[in-house]
């Protein structure tokens, strides 16, 4: 089943009005775009996804609404671009949930979970040509420390973990990364060894930090005055990129801050869905 992570949240903070037109720039399967368009009246939502199939499954799950809804699949860069196509020039919000697919992560032939076997692909957009496994069987033992790091915060075990990937070449599918790596890292706590490995690699391959600056950069010149941005992170690097971004909006007097601490799922949703106990709200409204 699919849930839309801190639905009513986002719903409240985006201050939907029947008449609007909003962007939900991350469709994934259609949990919030069919939410917002339920809204919606004479408004329109333009649901945006770099993942073709996951845009398939959107538009069969909220095609009672297909009217009030436009489907195109884009990164967070091909935004304006995106807007321009169906000529408009402005929208009235706009929201980001930036965790990954339900979908990718529990379709093995997608290549995102170390939890069964798999090709390491880890591509969002299965049209681009970089994928895992050339990182991984490829990259320099300080170029995959460094990735380790820089897009996984992976500390203290990133040289070794790296030193054991190359030594284990080639790395031939998702299970055989995750038990090289468990070999490399000891268990601490509940989190499995490979968690930021093969969150890191996901990252690059999708290059998510620097979309997500390139979203946080062209988003408030596309938003109506009053409209507002609405983002779930569930990483903390992520969490800090949209922090950082919107004080220097608010900062130029560009924004109001409207969440002055995060907001997190309530206990019933964390029950409802354990995947959204480490989402993160910000919101901030356009002046």
């Amino acid at each position: 089943m699919h849930y839309p992570v801190m639905l009513n949240e986002s719903l409240e903070y985006l201050a939907v009005r029947p008449e609007g037109t909003y962007v939900d720039a991350t469709a994934g399967l259609g949990g919030h775009t069919g939410a917002i368009a339920r809204r919606l009246t004479t408004g329109m939502v333009l649901a945006l996804d770099r993942d073709a199939e996951s845009l398939e499954i959107a538009g069969r799950n909220t095609a009672e609404w297909a009217e009030r809804i436009r489907y195109r699949q884009a990164r967070f860069s091909e935004l304006p671009q995106a807007l321009a196509a169906w000529g408009i020039a402005k929208v009235d919000g706009l929201l980001a949930d930036l965790g990954a697919s339900r979908f990718q992560l529990t379709e093995p032939e997608r290549g995102f979970s170390f939890t069964a076997k798999g090709p390491l692909d880890m591509r969002m957009d299965r049209s681009q040509p970089l994928t895992a496994a050339d990182l991984v069987n490829a990259g320099s033992e300080r170029e995959l420390a460094d990735l380790l790091y820089q897009y996984g915060e992976e500390g203290r075990w990133r040289h070794r973990i790296a030193r054991a990937i190359v030594g284990a070449r080639p790395i031939r599918d998702t299970l055989h990364l995750a038990r090289v790596v468990e070999e490399a890292k000891p268990r601490i706590g509940r989190l499995h060894p490979a968690t930021q490995t093969f969150m890191s690699l996901r990252r690059r391959v999708n290059l998510e930090a620097e979309e997500l600056d390139a979203l946080l950069r062209v988003a408030p010149g596309l938003i109506t005055s009053g409209g507002r941005i609405v983002t779930i992170t569930f990483m903390s690097l992520e969490d800090r990129q949209v922090k950082e971004a919107f004080r220097r909006l608010a900062g130029e007097g560009r924004a109001r801050i409207l969440t002055k601490h995060v907001l997190r799922p309530g206990q019933e949703e964390i029950r409802a869905n354990a995947a959204s106990r480490s989402a993160k709200l910000r919101a901030v409204e356009i002046e």
